[in-house]
């Protein structure tokens, strides 16, 4: 999770009770199946989840017609969507089974390209913000780098339940993740951590708070988060675009882009928009490389889901 990663939000305190019972109830038998009838499940769940909600059907073909491009026909616009809620249901489902798994499990089934990166930024005394968009599973990278001595800090938007957030920090904490609410009081933490050397990772190619940076993304203006960006900047973190890939029978391919440079003009919202734009492109580049595992189930952009 990150900087524009969304807890689950309802509007009434009685519906957020239950979704607080829903989700601590189904991570029980959810972490005691089996792997592979686990991701039966998750293949079962998405296939459901993909045809029993119309609407949200309709945003995930429209976004993901951007990535695929107008060549793609219908069947082809189709099977993404289907394999995009597969990837989802899967995500949600090693989210609660995470806290099970073996570091030797882990480590055996992890590979990230480009490690090297972080170490040699951090080598430099320099904190590093890893910046992914909402594809994959990102927080197996998460456990990953803390099993290699690298805990990371996240941001998460808190739920409208608070138990719900406090026990889904709690589970990632298990983890080796800090996780904090979005909120005045994280940048200021997430700028100390990046002035210790540590890690920060943020979710950011979605703009939940309304005041991100107005870039040109899968070939509209939209706005994405300013966050990871402005923090390098003022700490002189490295930014380095990143995703883990999902891969068949529970492996996960992590990728670390090089860091982002741009040239600074010391003009701090030129910058800022420079580099945002930057971390774009790479963004593009990544879900491009896996549309299917992109989980984009809100309009991305002013004119709704896409044309």
């Amino acid at each position: 999770m990150g900087e524009g990663e969304q807890a689950p939000q309802l509007t009434a305190p009685g519906a957020a009770r239950v979704a607080y019972l829903a989700y601590r109830g189904l991570s029980y038998p959810l972490r005691a199946m089996p792997r592979p009838l686990a991701g039966l499940v998750s293949e079962t769940a998405g296939s459901a989840l993909g045809h029993l909600t119309r609407e949200r059907r309709q945003v995930v073909a429209a976004n993901l017609r951007r990535v695929l491009g107008p060549d793609a026909g219908e069947e082809a616009v189709d099977a993404a969507v289907d394999a995009a809620f597969s990837s989802y249901a899967r995500y949600w489902i090693e989210s609660a089974r995470l806290i099970d798994m073996s570091p030797r499990f882990v480590l055996s089934h992890v590979v990230i390209e480009n490690y090297e990166a972080v170490l040699d930024a951090q080598a430099e005394g320099r904190g590093v913000i890893l910046a992914l968009p909402h594809l994959g599973s990102w927080e197996v990278g998460g456990r990953w780098l803390t099993l290699k001595g690298n805990p990371m800090t996240t941001v998460v938007e808190p739920a409208r339940s608070p138990e719900l957030f406090e026990w889904m920090r709690r589970q990632r904490s298990a983890l080796g993740l800090e996780v904090v609410p979005l909120g005045p009081k994280a940048t200021g933490l997430l700028a100390r951590r990046l002035r210790e050397a540590k890690v920060v990772g943020l979710v950011a190619d979605r703009d939940i708070a309304g005041n991100g940076i107005e870039v040109d993304f899968f070939g509209e203006a939209t706005r994405l988060p300013a966050g990871p960006a402005a923090l390098a900047l003022r700490t002189g973190a490295a930014l380095l675009p990143a995703a883990v890939y999902q891969r068949p029978r529970g492996y996960y391919r992590g990728v670390i882009r090089p860091e982002i440079q741009i040239e600074r003009t010391g003009r701090f919202r030129s910058d800022l928009q420079a580099l945002t734009s930057a971390l774009t492109r790479e963004f593009e580049d990544l879900i491009r490389a896996a549309p299917s595992q992109w989980h984009a189930f809100q309009p991305n952009w002013p004119t709704g889901a896409g044309a």
